[in-house]
Formats: structure tokens, C-alpha cells, sequence
């Protein structure tokens, strides 16, 4: 059953309380990638448009909820987002909720814009993830308090909410989860921004009804991170290309000769299991580009598989980029994430940079790229290639679990159609 969005509900006249991903970059007190900031503006227009009051919430950074710190407000993101709108855009009370900011959000007018103070300057935010530290899983009475009274001091500022920040979804944090049922509780609706409708779209396409041939490209540093993921894709895709220092583990279960590559040892035995389940699907680098040093080492080609005693595998070398680039352009739907070698430094960064252009390529070519965030995302805006690929998710942590077929419950709490 989809998901309503605001293009399902009539806002006019309403307060409208939506959950944004703003936990943009900022130095100097700027904002250095506005990203996530203009990906947000079709659904904050469209409120405003509709002749409602918004009220914005984000969080920005990882504060541990003891009140304001000027490193952490929320004001950059806030001027930069006036500055998209040529509009001004109040910034409520430095205890994010209280008398003061339901007094500026009373008297904010149509079209009028308010964003709370970081989200996380308030323990009650993030307090859901307390539950894990403690004996029985649960949060204690206290705890419990801190968290409710966070979400109905929320859920007093509006009458409809809206998440618009996929980023988060992953967390059943008070503004993602206990807001959406508070506000549904007083009658309202609660609902899907653009962005995250787009988000969903892409991500459940992609691996629900894809087109193709159907090729995953997975990087990064610990197998462990995407043990789940590689499992969940293994009966959907038809192939896996594996690199980063994830497939040195991989490929010591096959039994190949990594050097001083990083090995997660106590995965070996489980990538055996997994290589053998998964037979000619996943395909792994054959050459590698390597050092001595990590920090202070210079580039050394490997033409074999194996890496000799005395180095370390930094990046994919030329023949797994022609292998895998020949399979990428037969592909008809892709699905990316994780670097393939340290691509932070030029001299390990050919690989990911490869990819990148042989995703960008087959995307002309016809075919549906959906890149998941974080270093794939970066690395691919950074190669100027980000309009060249279909769908770029905002959300790092959230996709991953998205594609993993992990629950989504800020996803699964809002209206159906």
C-alpha cells in the first residue's frame, strides 16, 4: 500500500511540522554543501504555496542533548535556506521547544517559515537509542519521561506532519516516529515529503521490480557492514562487484594471498559460507593497486590476484576496472554503495572514479543507477557525475538498511492511500 504525501492532503490554513534532514557540512559558519538543503525545497515550496504556516525541524551533527552549542546550531543551515527562498526563516528558541518558540510559531503567518534550534541540543531526541544501553532493552521511567514530554512539546507546534527526511528513517527518533503518532493521535495526518516519497521509490524499485540484467557494486571498508545487505541481494541481483577493503576478507576465504590488507578475521569463515551460497554472482577484483605504507607509501602495481607479504591493497587495479566496467555497461539497473579503494587520495581514487564513469555511462545508455549515499555519493558529486545518475539517496545509513529489508518504522507510522 503507498504512502500519502503532501500532494495527498490539504495544508491551507494549516501548521505544518516537518521533519527535514539539514545535517549539512558548515566552516567558517557557512554551509559547504547545500545539498540535502535544495533536495528539501520542492516539499517545503509546496507547503508554502498551499498557503500553510511551516514549521521545520532538523538536527545537525551529533550533540549529546545538554542544551546549545554554537557549533552545532542549526543558523547556517537556516540563513542558506533564506537564501533559497529569498524569504526570511526564524530560528525558534535555543531550548529547541518550550513557551518561547510556541509563542514565534503562534504568531508566524501563512507562508511563513520557523526552524527549531538543532533537534539533538534536547535529550528527549535521541532517547529511543538509550534503550539499547540498558539491562532490559527498554528505557527506564526517567528516560521514558524525558522522551514523551520532547514529543508532545513537538507535536503542540502543528497540525499535520511531514518527513521529508529520509536520511533519519533508520532512527525511531522522537521527531521521525513519536511526533508522526502524536500528531495522527490529535487527528491529523502525517505523511511523506517529496523527497522521501522519491527515496522510496528508487530504492524499492530498484530491488523489487528491477529491469535486466540487475548488477550491485558494493565498496567499503568492513564486510561486516554489508554482510546483510550482500545476503538480502544475493537471490535478487545477478551479479555483486565487490571492492574496497571489504573484498580483501573476501578473498582471503577463497583463499588468495591479501598481504597486510585489512582482513576482518572473525568474518572469514562466514564469507566462505556466503561465497559458496552465492557461486559465479559475486565477482571480485584480480588485480589491485597497493603500498608499503599507509600513510606514507607509494602507489605499487599488482598485476595478480595475490598481494605480496609485505603490502597493503588500497584500490582495484586496471584489469578488475575493465571487468567490472564490461559488466556495468550490461546492466539495466545498478545499485552502488561503498568506494572501491581509499578515494580520498588521488593515487588510490581510479577505481571509484572508474565505476563512477561506467555507472554515468550505462545511466545514458538507458539504465536506472541508484547511488546509496555517503563516500559513493560524494565520490560521484565530486567527479561532476551526480545529474548523470538516476537517483542519488540522501541518506547513507538509511538506504543501506532500506536495501537490506531492514523495518523502517518513521517509514511504516505515516498514512496510507
Amino acid at each position: 500500500m503507498a504512502t500519502k504525501t503532501i500532494a495527498d492532503i490539504n495544508v491551507a490554513g494549516k501548521t505544518v511540522l516537518m521533519r527535514v534532514d539539514f545535517n549539512v557540512p558548515i566552516k567558517g559558519g557557512k554551509v559547504t554543501n547545500d545539498r540535502r538543503i535544495v533536495q528539501a525545497l520542492p516539499s517545503i515550496q509546496a507547503v508554502l504555496k498551499a498557503g500553510a504556516k511551516l514549521v521545520l525541524m532538523s538536527h545537525l551533527g551529533r550533540p549529546e542533548g545538554k542544551g546549545f552549542e554554537e557549533a552545532y546550531s542549526i543558523k547556517p543551515a537556516a540563513d542558506r535556506l533564506s537564501e533559497l527562498l529569498k524569504k526570511p526563516v526564524k530560528i525558534a528558541s535555543r531550548d529547541v521547544v518550550g513557551p518561547e518558540t510556541e509563542k514565534l510559531v503562534a504568531a508566524a503567518k501563512p507562508g511563513e517559515v520557523v526552524i527549531l534550534e538543532n533537534l539533538r541540543f534536547h535529550p528527549g531526541e535521541t532517547m529511543p537509542d538509550n534503550a539499547k544501553k540498558n539491562p532490559d532493552g527498554k528505557l527506564t521511567a526517567a528516560q521514558q519521561k524525558i522522551h514523551d514530554d520532547f514529543v508532545a512539546a513537538l507535536a503542540r507546534l502543528g497540525e499535520v506532519y511531514v518527513n521529508d527526511a529520509f536520511g533519519t528513517c533508520h532512527r525511531k527518533h522522537a521527531s521521525m516516529y513519536g511526533v508522526a503518532k502524536a500528531i495522527q493521535a490529535k487527528g491529523g495526518p502525517a505523511v511523506a515529503g517529496f523527497l522521501v516519497e522519491k527515496e522510496i521509490k528508487y530504492l524499492h524499485e530498484a530491488v523489487a521490480q528491477p529491469k535486466r540484467p540487475f548488477v550491485a557494486i558494493l565498496g567499503g571498508a568492513k564486510v561486516s557492514d554489508k554482510i546483510k545487505l550482500i545476503s538480502n541481494l544475493l537471490d535478487k541481483v545477478d551479479r555483486i562487484l565487490i571492492g574496497g577493503a571489504m573484498a580483501y576478507t573476501l578473498l582471503k576465504a577463497k583463499g588468495v594471498e591479501v598481504g597486510k590488507s585489512l582482513v576482518e578475521a572473525d568474518q572469514v569463515e562466514v564469507m566462505k559460507v556466503l561465497l559458496a551460497k552465492a557461486g559465479e554472482k559475486i565477482l571480485l577484483p584480480t588485480d589491485h593497486v597497493a603500498t608499503d605504507n599507509f600513510e606514507s607509501g607509494k602507489p605499487v602495481a599488482v598485476s595478480t590476484v595475490n598481494i605480496p607479504d609485505n603490502l597493503l591493497g588500497m584500490d582495484i587495479g586496471p584489469a578488475t576496472v575493465r571487468a567490472f566496467g564490461e559488466v556495468i555497461a550490461s546492466a539495466k539497473t545498478i545499485v552502488w554503495n561503498g568506494p572501491m579503494g581509499v578515494f580520498e587520495r588521488p593515487e588510490y581514487a581510479a577505481g571509484t572514479q572508474a565505476v563512477a564513469q561506467a555507472v554515468a555511462k550505462a545511466t545514458r545508455s538507458g539504465a536506472v543507477s541508484v547511488i546509496g549515499g555517503g563516500d559513493s555519493a560524494a565520490a560521484v558529486e565530486e567527479m561532476g557525475l551526480d545529474q548523470q545518475m538516476t537517483h542519488i539517496s540522501t541518506g547513507g545509513g538509511a538506504s543501506l538498511e532500506y536495501l537490506e529489508g531492514r523495518p523502517m518504522p518513521p517509514l511504516e507510522v505515516l498514512d496510507k492511500k
